[in-house]
């Protein structure tokens, strides 16, 4: 069948055979091979596929009985107005009524089949190749609909309500085999995000928000908290110990070290055998005094240690002078490239850490994460209350996509439509329905038929 611009209306796109113009969509047929109207190496959009042929035949066949039917009244009615005026009888009027009726409903139905695809017979009649003119404003119009009935809110609140999606979810989560199946991809996503980071990056926002954490955080009166809970608690009397220890082993490996400071302090006039003499005396008494702290817990001067710890503690919350110094020291120690280093350090030791966790399927990273997804889906299985609150989040979320972008979601049909060719576009949906359509021929006909009858035996009856 002709289009309106008088090219023949058949998708582009492989041999197919084309219909001629006739009502019933003719029996002549044709094989061509139309160019393609996208460029090299993309998919013609008009081509047909498998399932389309057979539609296509199937569509011819019910043409071909449709119009072999108008074919067939036609035939009776000359046949039956040759024999009434022949002198047949009563009945050949009958039969020509009902012939000629049926003939008048079989071409106006197909008329207005052929009306919804294109020209009838290629002539421009006005309201007719409906879809084909039509088809940016069936595009809207459908986008319109879908937007008022499929996407408002009580629509998208009702059917979210009749999923009950929580409780699907949770029951799906509480399987293993799922848990597993989650697991998994949790793991590789984790995987995934970490390989596609840049460690720079991560390694500049990571400083960048441990510097500004500590410059405007003042550090002091948290130190002094903690000290003054340590030094309360006897907490630091490990460490005393270890130090005193140390201290201890240290001048017994360092002797001529320190008799050597010791007699570089001495004056220049006394002679050497007096310096050795008082310089032994003297590491002998420092050795003696880190025994005693050592061995002494009691000891005078680990009570001295202790008063200096509580009012360093003091000071650090409460003296002005000892805050802003320990603000200036956090401030230098920040800066350095050293604790930068150990910032870009500790995210390489994470990142590797997580990428073995995530790749081992015993680690305690997988195991936690399979835990986590059953003890999820059990709850959801049994915390009502939790049910309802998720279900109404969902509810929610979906309401405000739909409410916020419901132009942009009705948009993809009537855009998509828009970029659709009229002519192909014809086409395709004629496949699609224009084989139940031919029954409104058929149905036409008979209807026709009857109704030409009945009209004609009223007449007779009521001029008899």
């Amino acid at each position: 069948m002709s289009g309106t611009d008088g090219t023949d209306s058949t998708p582009p796109g492989g041999p197919e055979r084309t219909a001629g113009a006739s009502p019933g969509g003719g029996p002549r047929e044709r094989t061509r091979r139309a160019p393609s109207p996208v460029g090299a190496g993309r998919p013609d959009p008009g081509l047909f596929t498998e399932t389309d042929l057979e539609k296509q035949r199937g569509l011819r066949r019910m043409k071909a009985v449709a119009t072999g039917l108008l074919v067939f009244v036609a035939v009776v009615y000359a046949l039956a107005t040759w024999a009434e005026s022949r002198g047949a009888g009563a009945w050949a009027g009958y039969v020509a009524s009902a012939a000629e009726a049926g003939m008048v409903g079989a071409l106006a139905d197909w008329f207005a089949v052929t009306a919804l695809f294109r020209h009838p017979l290629g002539i421009p009649v006005p309201h007719t190749a409906i879809i084909p003119t039509k088809k940016d404003q069936l595009g809207r119009s459908l986008g319109d609909f879908v937007g008022e009935n499929f996407l408002s809110e009580q629509v998208v609140r009702e059917k979210l309500g009749s999923v009950e999606m929580s409780r699907r979810v949770g029951e799906w989560l509480a399987r293993p085999a799922n848990a597993d199946r989650v697991t998994e991809e949790l793991a590789t996503a984790l995987r995934g995000g970490l390989g596609v980071l840049k460690d720079s990056d991560i390694q500049s926002i990571i400083g960048e928000a441990v510097t500004r954490r500590a410059q405007t955080a003042e550090i002091s009166p948290v130190l002094g908290r903690l000290l003054e809970q340590t030094v309360s608690g006897g907490g630091h009397h490990a460490a005393v110990d270890l130090t005193c220890a140390k201290a201890h082993d240290w001048l017994i490996e360092h002797r001529d070290s320190v008799m050597t400071a010791i007699e570089g302090g001495a004056p220049g006039w006394t002679p050497r055998f007096v310096d050795r003499r008082v310089g032994e005396r003297v590491y002998r008494e420092l050795l003696r005094f880190a025994t005693d702290i050592r061995d002494q817990p009691e000891h005078p001067a680990r009570a001295a240690l202790d008063r200096f710890l509580h009012d360093l503690a003091a000071q650090l919350q409460h003296d002005p002078a000892t805050r802003a110094r320990v603000e200036r020291l956090k401030a230098d120690l920040v800066r350095r490239d050293e604790v930068q280093d150990l910032i870009a350090s500790a995210w390489h030791s994470l990142r590797d850490m997580l990428l073995a966790a995530a790749a081992d399927e015993r680690s305690a990273l997988r195991i936690r994460a399979r835990a986590a997804v059953l003890a999820a889906g059990e709850r959801l299985g049994t915390d009502e209350r939790l049910r309802a609150k998720l279900d109404g989040w969902a509810a929610d979320a979906a309401v405000y996509v739909v409410n916020g972008y419901r132009r942009e979601i009705t948009s993809l049909i009537t855009d998509t439509v828009a970029n659709w060719d009229a002519r192909h576009t014809s086409r395709k949906i004629e496949l699609h329905i224009g084989r139940d359509l031919q029954f409104i021929r058929l149905n036409g006909t008979i209807i026709g038929a009857l109704a030409g009858l009945v009209i004609h035996t009223v007449t007779v009856a009521l001029g008899g």
